[in-house]
């Protein structure tokens, strides 16, 4: 693949070459379609170069801009298949089984690929086999073609051994042998071959053969459940937009309802016209096959993304898929009131919609004796709410739904004996009178933590004078530890 040079954009005279280091020297590593015509090809030194044409243009090389150019045709490449993989520094992998009669057929997909990306100022050549090594070597050193399963034999006999996809040195080194084609590979005996040159020139050939499994490493995993709608013109309103995502969730919906799943991680791509891809991804809470839940929570983050999907001339192709699915179990509706789970589940994923998931987090009850460790903030799950017991709104809390972030020290502490609980304190500079005390709830530190040991904590639930209610603690035991016991403020009640 090669970047066509746009028409017009520089005069004849003045060829475009891209050079970098080679061994030390400057070679041409690409060119356009101009220097091509003057005779000028690949690994060519730019002092060759030079001599022939001395009025051409040289540009270096930039590694990490062609990488990212090649991820960026890559993603686009997945509108015709989900398993693309990058071959670099300018090949693609298409694994089209299973799709090519959703264009047409072989023929009109390659046509189609070969046109799109033609448009957008790239020289391609596209070759189709039933094997990757195959298509490999006819895409770079035969001609464009549909090579029909079993003939890979007799079409890659007459290529140069350099389609194998094998070390520049193993080449010279089977040419000083006389062998310079596929062909000549064939009856030769396998083991000397081997012995020689290395395993791996068995390998490539058996793989380009289809003798050998060559397995495809997709760039993205496959998404179990996908649902896509073209355009034959493009569309670039929003509410086009928000409206096909809607009949993608009605077409996800039966899927996953027909298999019992639901949905807890999607993906919307948006194939913008030009080549650019837009991707906006959403999870949810709980596993949910709604449509209408699922084309709200994309709305919401095409509310949120709005200034970064630029729709350019348009949308030509919009695809929703389900990335990560789980079973839901059938589940008996209450017909004396509404289903709070749902509404709540519909509210987080709103909110993580709008605001980001990470930034919605769930208290997770974690088994710890002192209270600051009794709950761990994580992301929001649908898991988190069964860890929670539901406690009798009737009876009084044992403690405050919110601490402070750390105990706060507490002053002026009289108690009507050393080990009582507190008749009058000092905190935030405002003393309290305490008319009525509960406690002690006496909580030790966990043994299994001797490097940092506390002190032992008795805990109070007070009330002062004016009605309000502090949970406050004691640290250290009077004549048992090597302390002196000080009160803290660890949380007061709503």
């Amino acid at each position: 693949m090669r970047r066509r040079r746009q028409s017009g954009a520089l005069p004849l005279e003045a060829p475009l070459v891209v050079v970098g280091d080679r061994k030390s020297a400057l070679c041409v590593v690409a060119l356009d379609d101009d220097a091509a015509a003057l005779g000028l090809v690949e690994d060519m030194a730019l002092a060759d170069a030079r001599a022939r044409f001395p009025r051409l243009e040289v540009a270096h090389e930039d590694s990490p801009a062609d990488t990212k150019l090649l991820e960026t045709v890559a993603e686009y490449c997945r509108r015709w298949t989900p398993l693309v993989a990058s071959d670099a520094p300018d090949g693609i992998f298409l694994d089209i089984t299973g799709c090519a009669h959703l264009c047409g057929g072989e023929a009109e997909l390659g046509a189609d690929l070969r046109a799109r990306l033609t448009r957008q100022g790239f020289h391609v050549r596209v070759a189709i086999a039933s094997t990757a090594g195959a298509a490999w070597a006819l895409s770079r050193f035969g001609m464009e073609a549909i090579l029909p399963a079993g003939s890979e034999r007799r079409t890659l006999a007459k290529l140069p051994l350099a389609a194998l996809c094998i070390e520049d040195e193993t080449v010279a080194a089977l040419a000083r042998v006389g062998l310079k084609k596929i062909g000549d590979l064939y009856e030769l005996p396998r083991a000397p071959l081997a012995a020689r040159f290395g395993k791996i020139l068995l390998d490539r050939l058996d793989c380009a053969l289809g003798l050998l499994e060559e397995p495809l490493s997709p760039r993205l995993e496959v998404a179990p459940y996908m649902a896509e709608r073209p355009f034959a013109e493009p569309v670039g309103r929003e509410e086009d937009v928000l409206g096909a995502v809607a009949c993608l969730a009605e077409k996800l919906s039966a899927m996953l309802e027909r298999r019992g799943e639901g949905a807890r991680r999607l993906e919307l791509s948006l194939f913008r016209a030009d080549g650019a891809v837009f991707t906006v991804t959403a999870a949810t809470s709980r596993a949910t096959h709604n449509p209408e839940a699922i084309a709200d929570l994309f709305s919401t983050r095409i509310d949120v993304l709005r200034d970064d999907l630029d729709p350019g001339f348009g949308y030509d192709l919009v695809r929703l898929s389900v990335l990560e699915a789980d079973r839901i179990d059938a589940a008996q509706s209450d017909l004396a009131g509404p289903d709070n789970a749902e509404e709540l589940a519909r509210l987080i994923d709103h909110l993580g919609a709008r605001l980001g998931p990470s930034r919605i987090v769930w208290q997770e009850v974690f088994e710890s004796h002192l209270p600051e460790r009794a709950v761990l903030h994580v992301p929001v799950g649908g898991a988190g709410a069964a860890a929670w017991k539901i406690a009798d709104p009737e009876a009084p809390p044992e403690r405050p739904l919110r601490l402070l972030l750390k105990p706060e020290p507490v002053e002026e502490v009289v108690a009507v004996v050393p080990d009582g609980p507190p008749a009058r304190f000092r905190w935030r500079h405002v003393l309290h009178e305490i008319v009525r005390a509960e406690g002690p709830e006496r909580i030790a530190d966990e043994w299994w933590r001797a490097e940092e040991s506390r002190p032992t904590r008795d805990y109070y639930r007070v009330e002062d004078k004016e009605g309000r209610r502090f949970w406050l603690f004691r640290e250290g035991l009077f004549g048992r530890e090597h302390v002196l016991p000080r009160w803290f403020m660890h949380g007061t009640f709503a």
